[in-house]
């Protein structure tokens, strides 16, 4: 972590009003110290896994194949060092294939539900462009509700 601002070891025993309460100076540093570590972690851990996968992938996944799967949990040994490895399945559906399965399942006169999980949303964008009669008629089933928010912070020509 070469030229990066450790934050004081007791920032973690803070309060949120005690970090309220800093300088702006101190924020701002504080801020760009924190998008500096995380970047840092990010790219460290992920170089990190990759070595992992390098090392012990192979062996993993022959485990795997041996015990009869493609996915799951296999361990390793490597001397005194006990590596679990977990390999989950990541499954996606063609959207297009399924609205069409639905069609043909609805049009045998079966219900959807008893095959399908169907989720329907709106987009923002398009609930935006549509005309108030149409707005009013999905009012009811629209919730809005805050999300996390995100705080970006900037210099105003100010040297921190």
């Amino acid at each position: 972590m070469t030229n990066l601002t450790l934050l004081p070891a007791d920032i973690a025993g803070m309060s949120v009003s005690e970090l309220a309460k800093l300088s702006p100076e101190r924020k701002h540093e504080l801020d760009a110290t924190l998008d500096t570590a995380i970047a840092w972690l990010k790219t460290a851990r992920t170089k990190l896994d990759a070595a992992f996968d390098q090392c012990y992938g192979e062996q993993a996944r022959a485990a795997l194949r041996k015990s009869g799967r493609d996915f799951g949990t296999a361990h390793v040994v490597d001397g005194p060092l006990r590596i679990k490895c977990e390999l989950p399945k990541r499954v996606s559906w063609n959207q297009k294939q399924l609205t069409e399965i639905a069609g043909r399942i609805a049009a045998a006169g079966e219900q959807i539900d008893a095959y399908i999980d169907v989720k329907l949303t709106v987009p923002e964008s398009r609930y935006n462009n549509w005309p108030p009669a149409l707005r009013e008629q999905f009012a009811d089933a629209r919730t809005v509700e805050p999300a996390k928010p995100s705080f970006t912070l900037t210099c105003d020509g100010v040297a921190f």
